[in-house]
């Protein structure tokens, strides 16, 4: 099954999930609601009250996660509601994750409940079939700690990912060099790993719609169409993913950086925006250079109250990881793409196509050359933040866009 040719054996590589993580988790302190609709949900008395993981019988009424609380109880009126405790689902996560290192150690986590193993190199101590150890790996769970897990199996990380989607709850599926035409290329575009939205609908317009559409689409369009994103994606769906299984621990640079707020209230006001940008701006440029990155590229999604989102980005002058320079940007957006007056619900504010501090460069023209001791020293004033706030606490110091107004009717109480 996975050996060629003769040859060495390829990788063997599993993605295991768990099952409705969050409410699993739950249901071990409350046993009677397992045939039950239930579901982990925020606050429900908040606007940032959805919901986070839900139980099979809620999924059978159609509750989805990352829907709004009263949108699930218009499907599920009976729906039982579970406060989340994040503290315990990392410590069994961190339980999970010692199950899977007796069997290896080339462990990658991916989010609480996932995880990328490397069983290319333990598989023979184990009995050598690729399924029966999963199966074997499944079962050690469900009995030792309660929950279930699907697992995926393939010979690269984007197809055991698929693998792990594609039967649910507590199964293992195999997708191998001789089956994933048949298994991988019928399924929805939007389910192979990083097909966002965006990429959904630019390929949805040229007849994309399968894996296997865009397996067979032509490579160069697609880098025409996407960038560079479109030849990563045209690799995944044929199976050409050679990324390896990163251990815990080991350091990946972010491909993107990203804050998003839902506010209290609709924001209609320019002032209230800005104060919202702002401190969107201050977080992704602290991990920005907590990471010892820049970004080349600012994308902003808005949201109105009708959970309508747009999506505009576009490059920077100079690649920056200063607070300063991303909230002028992201203004800039806003006003450029957003009706005066028009309420806001959330704004999301992403820096992409992120570059290593010491390898940032910028051209300038004669009259710029001014530019690069400015951002030197915004920059040096917001490392000062960092280590203020790292010995002081976060709400040690904050920048003074995000101080309230003297008044609310003064001239910046305008609509954006």
């Amino acid at each position: 099954m996975f050996l060629k040719g003769g040859g060495p054996m390829e990788r063997v590589i599993y993605h295991c999930d768990c099952n409705s993580f969050y409410c699993s988790v739950e249901l071990l302190s409350h046993p009677e609601l397992r045939d039950v609709p239930a579901a982990v949900c925020g606050d429900p008395t908040s606007r940032h009250g959805i919901i986070l993981a839900k139980n099979e019988p809620a999924k059978k009424c159609g509750v989805r996660t990352a829907e709004t609380i009263w949108q699930a109880r218009q499907k599920c009126p009976d729906l039982v509601l579970l406060p989340a405790h994040h503290g315990l689902y990392r410590e069994y996560s961190k339980k999970v994750n010692a199950i899977y290192d007796r069997f290896t150690d080339l462990i990658e986590p991916f989010g609480i409940d996932e995880s990328w193993l490397d069983v290319t190199g333990t598989l023979h101590l184990f009995g050598g079939d690729p399924k029966t150890l999963a199966d074997r790996i499944r079962h050690t769970v469900r009995e030792e700690l309660g929950l279930t897990i699907s697992v995926g199996v393939s010979f690269n990380k984007v197809f055991a990912k698929l693998g792990s989607d594609y039967k649910k709850p507590d199964a293992t599926t195999v997708i191998t060099e001789e089956n994933y035409r048949r298994v991988v290329w019928p399924l929805p575009v939007t389910d192979l790993l990083y097909v966002g939205r965006a990429a959904a609908g630019v390929l949805a317009r040229y007849g994309v719609a399968t894996i296997g559409d865009l397996a067979n689409f032509d490579r160069f369009a697609l880098v025409e169409l996407l960038g560079k994103q479109g030849g990563q994606l045209w690799n995944f769906a044929n199976g050409l993913d050679g990324s390896p299984v990163a251990p815990a621990g080991t350091y990946t640079p972010p491909k993107s950086v990203g804050n998003g707020e839902t506010f209290p209230r609709n924001l209609t006001r320019r002032d209230e925006v800005a104060r919202g940008v702002a401190m969107l701006a201050d977080q992704v440029a602290v991990r920005l250079r907590r990471h010892g990155m820049m970004a080349a590229t600012l994308q902003v999604t808005i949201r109105d109250p009708a959970f309508k989102d747009i999506c505009r980005q576009r490059p920077l002058d100079a690649p920056t990881n200063t607070a300063r320079e991303l909230t002028r940007v992201a203004m800039d957006i806003l006003a450029r793409s957003w009706k005066s007056g028009a309420p806001i619900r959330a704004i999301t504010l992403t820096a992409h196509n992120l570059i290593p501090e010491g390898e940032a460069a910028e051209q300038l023209t004669l009259f710029q050359s001014a530019a690069p001791q400015r951002r030197a020293r915004v920059e040096t004033l917001e490392r000062t933040m960092d280590a203020i706030r790292a010995k002081y606490g976060r709400e040690a110091v904050t920048v003074a866009a995000l101080t309230p107004p003297r008044s609310p009717e003064g001239e910046d109480g305008v609509p954006f």
